[in-house]
């Protein structure tokens, strides 16, 4: 099992990543897999694959997400909460 919060809390320590998201899409082949859905640091630019070796140093192979979305800001509810219903329906078709 993969715990999303380990996994963002482990990107979330990138010096160029303000917050994550992790979320389980389905995956025809494997089932589900974890994409993370992120917002860089005003000014800085995430590259996904130099993030996924960065990661790849604290987090076992299977827990590293097998895509990365890059966003502006995540999408939050009016208590501020992140909807991660809201980016599971968004991506849900990321690998079919």
């Amino acid at each position: 099992n993969v715990y999303p919060k380990e996994v963002e809390a482990a990107i979330d320590d990138h010096p160029d990543v303000l917050e994550s998201a992790v979320v389980g899409l389905p995956h025809r082949d494997l089932g589900e897999v974890a994409v993370a859905v992120l917002v860089p640091i005003p000014g800085s630019k995430v590259d996904p694959t130099d993030l996924q070796r960065w990661l790849g140093s604290t987090l076992a192979r299977f827990k590293l997400p097998r895509e990365f979305v890059v966003l502006d800001q995540l999408p939050r509810n009016t208590m501020g909460k992140v909807q991660k219903a809201e980016l599971r329906k968004t991506y849900a078709g990321l690998f079919t």
